[in-house]
């Protein structure tokens, strides 16, 4: 378990870098062809499209080749195509590239999300947490490595480093042995449709679907506009806090992206300890409990005025928020056993939508309403967001009940 973890966190570190290095090099890129803002705009939007693709076909790829072959695939695509972006092709062909990234880390989010959730049956919360630590410190590294690489001249070599880091990733898959989780790793559509027959012959799933409670379709319903919400206001926040500092309390732009940096910092702080927590007192009132605490805090972000408490606030607000996405996915994944593949890829998906589609809806609030109507609009976001989170904590403890009275 160790090994899988360790090698799972290096792929999720990798993914991080991969997620933020086209943003971060963008100003770069557009200077470099001749490009605007709204052609950039629409090469990130080729890399989420990839990125989508990839989460959403990651379980049928899984059944049909197994997950390491699935795995490999997926991070040597993403070699690949950072290759191909350090050799400068001609824009056009950026959005391939930037598709085939996208699918790349997409898939292996995915896919390492499933393994470690289905495979590690004690302490998952903690697991997942130590998952997205390293995802957070990628995604903060790669700025600081981009700007150096800039002041060099250098700043090609962003790509090729992330492929290094992929070639190393497949290494480690290819060679790792993870003793019984290598069947489940190398696991084909024939061994798990006879898996999933004899799983659905089971009393357990028998009561599942006969419960209008348990009925998957409808816990997957909230939980898709659970991600949906929270990951497009993360997001949200962490584009536009700079703008809103900037504009509310009159910083420059230097001490306004201290913001962002101050509010990832306690992200990755508090995923240290998140799991631990979750998995002591239970993942759906972790869930449940800091969905409240984020709704608080957002609304009380449009009433701050003075600098230093602005900056505690978002220190606050990055704890409060730091194990939500991680600790939500496991609970949703056992509030509907027997359906971990679809179930982590299909939530990844729609948290990706909403990373991609809300912060559009808050630039234009940005545009129209300024800083205090936009930040009014997060935390309408949170209220949602805490009310979907007390449903699901409600539908999880029903539908344990109903399984305890019907045993």
């Amino acid at each position: 378990m160790k090994r899988l973890l360790w090698i799972g966190s290096l792929s999720y570190f990798l993914i991080g870098l991969a997620h933020v290095v086209v943003g971060s090099l963008l100003p770069v890129l557009l200077e470099h062809y001749g490009r605007n803002y709204t052609e950039g705009g629409s090469l990130i939007f080729a890399q989420f499209s990839g990125f989508l693709a990839g989460v959403l076909l990651s379980p049928w790829l899984a059944r049909n080749f197994g997950k390491r072959r699935s795995l490999v695939f997926a991070l040597l695509l993403l070699c690949a195509a950072e290759v191909l972006y350090s050799l400068l092709p001609p824009w056009g062909w950026l959005y391939a590239v930037g598709a085939a990234a996208g699918f790349g880390f997409g898939m292996v989010e995915a896919l390492i999300g499933t393994i470690v959730i289905s495979g590690i049956t004690q302490g998952t919360g903690a697991a997942m947490s130590r998952l997205e630590v390293f995802f957070g410190i990628g995604a903060l590294a790669m700025p600081a490595i981009v700007s150096q690489f800039i002041a060099l001249g250098w700043w090609r070599l962003a790509f090729p480093m992330i492929s290094m880091f992929a070639a190393i990733a497949v290494v480690a898959w290819l060679r790792g042995s993870f003793g019984k989780l290598d069947i489940v790793l190398d696991e084909q559509e024939q061994r798990g449709n006879n898996h999933m027959s004899s799983s659905s012959n089971s009393p357990k799933m028998k009561a599942s679907k006969a419960s209008p409670v348990g009925n998957w379709r409808l816990l997957a319903l909230f939980n898709v506009f659970f991600f949906f919400i929270y990951v497009g206001t993360e997001m949200s926040l962490a584009n536009f806090l700079p703008s809103m500092f900037i504009e509310r309390l009159g910083l420059t732009q230097a001490e306004a992206a201290l913001s962002v940096t101050c509010f990832w910092l306690a992200m990755a702080t508090g995923r240290l300890f998140t799991g631990s927590i979750a998995d002591r007192y239970g993942y759906g009132v972790f869930v449940a409990l800091s969905s409240l605490a984020a709704t608080v805090l957002m609304c009380v972000f449009p009433l701050i005025k003075g600098t230093a408490a602005a900056f505690v606030l978002i220190a606050l607000l990055g704890l409060g928020m730091s194990g939500i996405f991680s600790i939500a996915l496991v609970f949703a994944s056992k509030m509907m056993p027997g359906t971990e593949e679809s179930t982590t890829s299909l939530l990844i998906g729609a948290g990706g939508v909403g990373g991609a589609l809300l912060p559009l809806w808050l630039g234009n609030s940005m545009d129209r309403g300024g800083a205090v109507a936009s930040a009014w609009l997060l935390a309408g976001l949170a209220c949602i967001l805490c009310l979907l989170g007390g449903i699901l904590y409600a539908l999880y403890v029903r539908k344990k009940r109903l399984q305890t009275a019907s045993s």
